[in-house]
């Protein structure tokens, strides 16, 4: 156990020296130059002066911020004696799957490179780089032969892999309460039970004012919606990610979420920014990957195809082409189980000295990849703004729904927490599905895996995902599949079948996420 003040210590210094190399460093290394000019700077309290001058300027504010999103992002540090891997992952077995899913995701990517004799990567003929320039900003014109591409792999081979982790040292469900589990996850990990979720969710209560929610016995809305619109304009007055993150937790008004989002994340779209996206756009313009097809493909099945997201089509293809080749994204891997793929110089293949991370991000985008960026381009209508907000999502979040770890934020996780929850609240339900082949996981799994998006109507998408920033965690999304199978348990007790049940459930669009959450959490007798 690391002793408090130790681990106190310890992030002090991993902050300090993350911050060391920020843009923030430098400028305010700057600001304080620039006050040694000003006259009431004296030489004999040099340094109060100073720290009075960046805190009535306002970079204080920006200093804290910065501290509190790198607290919101990195783990809290292990031991020292602690081997780096456990950072990762602490769990042995749950590395080595992770291991072996990455191992069959390139064994797919290198056989459609082999099969489609594409290569990896190519610079464009300058005549393609300037086609490409010229039609950036409706690529969704374009209309590419992708009949040959297919997805590296669908949600449901990772369920597939999933429901195959084991404990080697939990050999049969030693343990009496975990033998009792009958879903399709089978490894023991802690996950919360309503009392705990109630806790932890405790600003969804029933007597507290909400977004979302029509009807309040305790407050009229259109009061309480005044009120929350005047307390958001003043957190946004004070520009503070902390209080926006607790405020967010009742949710948004449509006006200011683009706003107080882009305050919890830290994102401020300075002019360095703007430059960092277009150097991102000209490695797009220069160079092509094969990875582009797999996201125009993932674009077309998907988007595309959505009432919600179509008009939206040429942002997609801009963010996701640009955050294939962002080597900021390589950061992340410091504290996600997955480690980022390499590929080798022709010729050259195991010598390290040649290896390159493929894509440059480390991701390789699966199908439904570009559900993640759509909802957002509700929100930014400026492309090199959406593109860091969906970069912070991403690295703070959506890596997590599909890779394999033991966080309770990690797609494992919530698939045993959604299945506990239903089989402790609903067991009956819970059983039928069961003996009728229809294991309610096969269902819910893609949704947790999107974070619902492409699923629920886009205002509501809006209001469960200010939740998950509010919350800083993604556990909300298995108790939100829970109450849906809570909500059509009438209907889904008659069915006969995984096919009739998936029927029962394929439309969500009408679905009113925080009354769900909270008649489930708050309602449930216990």
């Amino acid at each position: 156990m690391l002793d408090p003040d130790r681990g106190l210590s310890l992030t002090i210094a991993r902050v300090v020296q993350r911050l060391q190399g920020s843009s923030l460093h430098s400028q305010l290394e700057r600001q304080a130059r620039v006050s040694l000019h000003k006259p009431e700077i004296k030489l004999e309290s040099l340094k109060e002066d100073i720290k009075d001058f960046l805190k009535t300027s306002g970079w204080e504010k920006k200093l804290q911020n910065a501290v509190y999103s790198e607290l919101n992002v990195f783990p809290s540090p292990c031991h020292p004696a602690a081997p780096p891997e456990h950072i990762k992952e602490p769990l042995a077995y749950m590395r080595k799957a992770q291991g072996s899913w990455e191992k069959r995701i390139l064994k797919s990517l290198n056989s459609m490179c082999t099969e489609l004799n594409i290569p990896l990567a190519q610079k464009r003929p300058v005549n393609e780089q300037k086609e490409l320039l010229n039609k950036w900003n409706e690529m969704g014109t374009d209309e590419p032969d992708l009949s040959l591409f297919r997805p590296v792999y669908a949600p449901k081979d990772f369920l597939e892999v999933l429901m195959n982790l084991r404990n080697p040292n939990y050999e049969n469900g030693e343990q009496p309460s975990f033998r009792n589990h009958l879903g399709l996850i089978q490894v023991p990990l802690k996950v919360k039970d309503i009392p705990e979720l109630k806790e932890d969710f405790s600003e969804l209560g029933l007597n507290i004012g909400q977004l979302g929610i029509d009807d309040s016995a305790q407050v009229p809305p259109e009061f309480f919606e005044n009120e929350h619109v005047r307390v958001g304009q003043k957190v946004l007055a004070e520009q503070d990610s902390a209080a926006a993150q607790q405020y967010v937790r009742q949710g948004c008004p449509t006006a200011l979420r683009a706003d107080l989002w882009a305050l919890i994340l830290n994102i401020s779209n300075q002019p360095e920014d703007i430059l960092y996206y277009e150097q991102l756009k000209s490695n797009v313009i220069q160079h092509n990957l094969l990875v582009d097809s797999l996201i125009y493909k993932d674009v077309k099945l998907t988007a595309s195809n959505d009432d919600y997201y179509f008009v939206f089509e040429d942002y997609l293809y801009q963010v996701l082409l640009c955050f294939s080749r962002d080597t900021s994204v390589l950061e992340h891997f410091a504290y996600s189980s997955a480690t980022p793929p390499k590929s080798y110089i022709q010729g050259k293949l195991g010598m390290e000295e040649y290896a390159v991370f493929y894509p440059p991000n480390g991701v390789i985008p699966f199908h439904g990849f570009s559900m993640y960026v759509a909802p957002l381009c509700f929100l930014y209508h400026e492309p090199s703004k959406l593109y860091q907000i969906f970069r912070e999502m991403y690295v703070r979040f959506f890596f997590r729904l599909h890779s394999i770890s033991s966080h309770p934020s990690g797609i494992v996780s919530l698939c045993l927490l959604f299945e506990t929850l239903l089989q402790t609240h609903l067991p009956q339900l819970f059983y039928h599905l069961r003996e009728i082949g229809a294991q309610p996981l096969r269902i819910s799994f893609k949704w947790m895996v999107r974070a619902f998006s492409g699923y629920l109507a886009t205002d509501q998408l809006l209001l469960l995902w200010d939740r998950i920033l509010g919350y800083n965690s993604l556990e909300i999304l298995a108790v939100l599949a829970a109450a849906v199978f809570a909500f059509r348990a009438v209907n889904l007790m008659e069915v006969t079948s995984l096919a009739a049940a998936e029927a029962v459930l394929a439309d969500l669009s009408t679905l009113k996420v925080m009354p769900l959450l909270q008649i489930f959490l708050f309602a449930t007798v216990t």
